[in-house]
């Protein structure tokens, strides 16, 4: 069922009231593709049934990764690969989170704050897999970044998704050697390899000048150290969730992920003229939902906020899912666990496939007749209404 209320809408409506002060010109970029999001700005097509004549209309997409209309064929196309890697063996769901205090240099260091996020996590799972102690192997992550709170607010996380296990370099499969199949790494150890990776590398630069430094940052000495000290006392959040259902479960959650932005459509309540009312869950009082009204200028800044740096890639394949070595190691670890031959498709396999999954074999059918096909017949260019000899038809 399609929403009632969109982002779009929210950016046509309070976009021009946005003070420009703190917007870079990505982020005005970002909102000006959602805006034009199949509208007549980004042209079209017009389709034609074969049998009965019925014509329609299709505006093109943004294809903003940061617009929520546009994320449906990616998103399954992304599900698709991902299936084709999974190994028959548990999952485990591991959450890395930056504390509050380093909000301001993230808002001003986006680039270098969420790339050190992604690295630190899987430095403490690479560190602590390739361990004797632990598992004594090869090991692999699926890694995304996420950055927002349920209320929009500055949150930055990490979810990253761990088979149980890594591959010998014998060529067999190792198991964790501690506990048993829902025990991954212990947390305390995570914490501390995650906290320390993290901080020894911001400490590097900040003392290399390398960072801007938002208003009130403490860059004096005694004001800095202490600063440093009270964030390496502080207790970093990690933890480990229970194993996945199954390999198909892990797709499944992470297809909702992959590809989610800040705030989808369908918790978008009401935009009215001077605010927008959505929902969102409260974790802090047990989860219970809530609903929240902003101005509608703070609710675009605060969807700014969440806006990733140019060609940023928020998600990340690490150990033998890496793009240099998957073919050959996954299909390594494969052979080392069921004997399977690794298969991938190509792209256009991959898109063809999706198109199936989410629009069905009637996607091309005629609405009208259920009978004929939809062919295109015309290309609209951009910023241009359909031609003048098919008015009749849609302006009616």
């Amino acid at each position: 069922m399609r929403p009632a209320f969109d982002i779009k809408q929210a950016v046509v409506r309070f976009g021009p009231r946005l003070p420009t002060q703190g917007l870079t010109r990505h982020h005005k970029r970002t909102l000006q593709a959602i805006a034009a999001c199949r509208t007549a700005a980004l042209g079209g097509h017009i389709d034609a049934c074969d049998e009965c004549g019925h014509l329609r209309i299709s505006y093109n997409s943004c294809r903003n990764r940061h617009c929520p209309t546009c994320q449906g064929l990616d998103k399954e196309m992304w599900a698709i690969q991902q299936e084709e890697q999974l190994l028959p063996v548990p999952y485990f769901h591991v959450v890395f989170t930056l504390p509050h205090e380093l909000n301001g240099l993230c808002m001003h260091n986006p680039r270098f704050m969420y790339g050190l996020l992604l690295e630190a996590g899987w430095h403490t799972l690479d560190s602590l897999g390739s361990s004797p102690k632990w598992l004594g192997a090869r090991t692999a992550a699926t890694v995304v970044l996420h950055t927002w709170g349920q209320n929009l607010s500055l949150h930055p996380h990490i979810h990253c998704i761990v088979p149980s296990g890594g591959l010998c370099k014998d060529g067999k499969w190792q198991l964790p050697k501690r506990g048993n199949a829902r025990f991954l790494y212990p947390v305390a150890a995570m914490k501390k390899v995650f906290r320390a990776f993290f901080m020894q590398q911001l400490r590097l630069a900040l003392e290399q000048g390398l960072l801007a430094l938002p208003a009130g940052f403490p860059y004096k000495r005694g004001p800095y150290y202490r600063w440093k000290e009270a964030l390496y006392s502080k207790a970093w959040v990690a933890y480990t969730k229970k194993p996945f259902a199954g390999p198909q479960k892990v797709v499944q959650y992470l297809a909702r992920y992959s590809h989610r932005i800040a705030i989808t459509n369908h918790r978008i309540l009401d935009i009215g003229q001077d605010t927008v009312r959505f929902a969102y869950k409260d974790y802090a009082d047990g989860a219970r939902k809530k609903e929240m009204a902003l101005d509608g200028t703070e609710f675009l800044r605060r969807f700014c906020l969440h806006i990733l740096p140019p060609h940023f890639r928020k998600m990340r394949h690490y150990g033998f899912l890496a793009n240099a070595c998957k073919n050959k190691v996954l299909a390594q670890a494969l052979a080392a666990l069921a004997n399977k031959n690794l298969q991938l498709s190509s792209r256009s396999q991959r898109r063809a496939l999706a198109k199936q999954r989410l629009f069905g074999k009637a996607a091309d059918k005629c609405p009208c007749c259920h009978k004929g096909q939809m062919v295109t017949i015309e290309t609209l260019e951009a910023n241009k209404s359909p031609p003048a000899h098919l008015w009749p038809l849609f302006y009616n």
